[in-house]
């Protein structure tokens, strides 16, 4: 009888852990199914009408450049009143900026005015429209080590929480090019196996979050990088290597992008944020700094503008509606 009785008083010891887990956050919701998530994107979102304020969150891969190319971008087509504010890291996990006890490296460096704010009051501001978030990279260690997709849903819960509206979307980038043999395939299956069926499926399965877009940059660099390797080069760009940035000694960055790069990444932000084709746009932009970028040559932005519409509009989860023939 007294060991039956212990027994009982365990399983209530158990069940009360967990009722305290679920009421605390701390237990997991089971992750959406494919087909679950995929119909949070059964109707594309309208176009936005005007000028949107945008907050962006991550790490270098975002980095001063991307919102300043943008937001340039976004005012060349009429919207006057479109602005950014950012906070950034060196490899900064959406862990590592939600977590107070935690340091963000390059804090100081990364993070300038005027485009500088600091996260959680920005967001309880209420003042933006959108909320666009990335992951560090190695995309896989972020998932195991940071519990990327929990930590999605508690910035798109406090950005929810006060701007109800808000558009909050995922800035799909990619990995190093270090190992170029397969970094092109490695992006296109990373996309749907991490991305998506992943950090996402596990973050929408929270109560409050939503739905959270793609914005699919990396999508875009490899549709770049196997249009260059095609033609065998283009002007000014013999190679993939030349997507990534070089140091004041001539080496080769293998993860942040040129400023041409960064232009292309630009150009899929701004067809997803606004919903509106890119081609015709500016090619000579700013930097953040004001120091004039890099600019591609005029066909090779060409060719950017068309790769970066085309993506968007065959990428279901950016919410912009689909050309014909996409699935």
């Amino acid at each position: 009888m007294q060991s039956r009785l212990k027994k009982l008083l365990a399983l209530a010891m158990l069940g009360a852990i967990a009722l305290g887990a679920t009421a605390w956050g701390l237990r997991a919701p089971a992750p959406l199914d494919r087909a679950e998530r995929l119909a949070f994107y059964d109707t594309p979102l309208p176009a936005p009408t005007g000028g949107l304020g945008t907050y962006f969150l991550g790490h270098s891969l975002i980095g001063p450049d991307i919102p300043a190319f943008v937001t340039q971008l976004a005012q060349a087509a009429g919207h006057t009143d479109a602005f950014y504010n950012s906070q950034l890291g060196w490899g900064a996990s959406l862990r590592t900026h939600w977590e107070p006890d935690q340091t963000i490296p390059g804090y100081t460096e990364m993070n300038q005015p005027p485009a500088y704010r600091p996260v959680k009051p920005a967001l309880e501001s209420g003042d933006y429209d959108v909320l666009v978030l990335t992951e560090m990279i190695d995309l896989e260690d972020a998932i195991r080590w940071h519990d990327s997709g929990r930590y999605t849903a508690l910035w798109a819960q406090l950005a929810r929480k006060h701007a109800p509206q808000i558009r909050i979307y995922k800035y799909e980038t990619w990995h190093n090019h270090l190992n170029a043999v397969d970094w092109i395939e490695r992006i296109e299956r990373d996309a749907e196996a991490l991305w998506e069926g992943t950090i996402l499926a596990q973050a929408k399965a929270y109560d409050g979050v939503g739905t959270i877009h793609v914005i699919p940059a990396g999508r875009a660099l490899a549709a770049f990088a196997r249009a260059l390797r095609a033609e065998g080069g283009l002007p000014g760009m013999p190679d993939t290597d030349a997507l990534f940035a070089s140091a004041e000694d001539g080496a080769r960055d293998t993860i942040h992008p040129s400023d041409k790069a960064a232009y292309l990444i630009a150009l899929v932000h701004y067809a997803t944020l606004y919903h509106a084709d890119p081609r015709g746009l500016p090619h000579a932009l700013l930097r953040a700094d004001g120091t004039a970028a890099d600019a591609p040559a005029p066909e090779v932005a060409a060719l950017m503008q068309q790769i970066a519409w085309d993506v968007v509009r065959s990428t279901r989860s950016t919410g912009v509606a689909q050309m014909a023939g996409a699935s």
